[in-house]
């Protein structure tokens, strides 16, 4: 069957609408503003093998790596098990007072990270309202793995939660509300049709989450300078050694997280997608 050549189908064989490129011209500033910030660091990186080799090797940055990676993770499973109940939430209540809980949920997102620090040290240290309960069997939060984890889920909480709060949105409530007429209650409407028809906003949510706990800096040191996570580590070799010994393990961050983002979008490009277009 012959198609004309503004068929739908015909623009997808070609890869790309030609009328986008007017969107795509001035997008791609952007783009090049990322690719050229990568060059400043892949450059020196790359023109240093020996450097860049004993990064790679160096039993510090492997094991700031997978404590920063680890910690990110356990922020995003605190973030699912807490955060998607909040977002369905958000989602389908409409009250007077929905303004200011979004709004106090976005907070972690547009304050100084220095602030964001100072408010986890007093909530979780050892006198702190949190911390002197946590202490009291064992737990303790300051230069330790937990402090790390909470500083992380606390900067975290806006991306996630906006991220699958939209995919709720979209949602038809159509769908639920048969499934109540039909004797579901609640909790089973949620679990088996709404969480399902999110599967994609929650995957990108904890996409985003991870990305945004593991890169988080000011807010860790005030809580847990040590144990060294990538940021810290990647700051105290520029402090103490300058370009050459930070530009390496920058490289090694920047090509793990790419290959992560890229794998992961990839992996998920067709899970749970759903579009009631016509």
């Amino acid at each position: 069957m012959n198609r004309l050549p503004g068929h739908p189908d015909e623009k997808k064989r070609s890869g790309m609408d030609i009328s986008l490129w007017v969107f795509w011209v001035p997008g791609a500033l952007l783009v090049g503003l990322i690719m050229l910030a990568l060059l400043t660091i892949a450059i020196p990186a790359l023109s240093n093998p020996a450097g860049l080799s004993a990064a790679i090797t160096d039993g510090e940055v492997i094991r700031s790596l997978l404590l920063t990676f680890a910690a990110g993770a356990n922020a995003v499973v605190i973030l699912f098990v807490l955060g998607t109940p909040l977002a369905f939430a958000l989602a389908r209540t409409e009250t007077r007072w929905k303004g200011a809980l979004e709004s106090l949920v976005d907070l972690p997102m547009i304050l100084p990270h220095t602030v964001a620090g100072l408010m986890i040290y007093l909530l979780f240290m050892v006198r702190g309202p949190l911390g002197a309960p946590f202490a009291d069997i064992g737990i303790f939060f300051e230069d330790a793995y937990p402090g790390i984890v909470a500083a992380m889920t606390f900067v975290a909480i806006p991306y996630y939660v906006n991220a699958v709060r939209s995919g709720f949105d979209q949602v038809p409530v159509h769908l639920e509300n048969v499934a109540r007429t039909l004797g579901a209650s609640r909790l089973r409407v949620f679990w088996h049709i709404s969480l399902p028809l999110c599967t994609r906003p929650i995957l990108y949510g904890c996409l985003l989450a991870w990305g945004r706990a593991i890169g988080e800096f000011a807010a860790v040191i005030m809580i847990a300078y040590f144990p060294l996570v990538i940021s810290t580590l990647i700051f105290y070799r520029f402090t103490t050694g300058g370009l050459v010994e930070s530009t390496g393990i920058a490289f090694i961050m920047i090509v793990l997280c790419g290959l992560i983002f890229l794998l992961f979008r990839l992996l998920t490009a067709r899970k749970g997608r759903y579009d009631d277009r016509a």
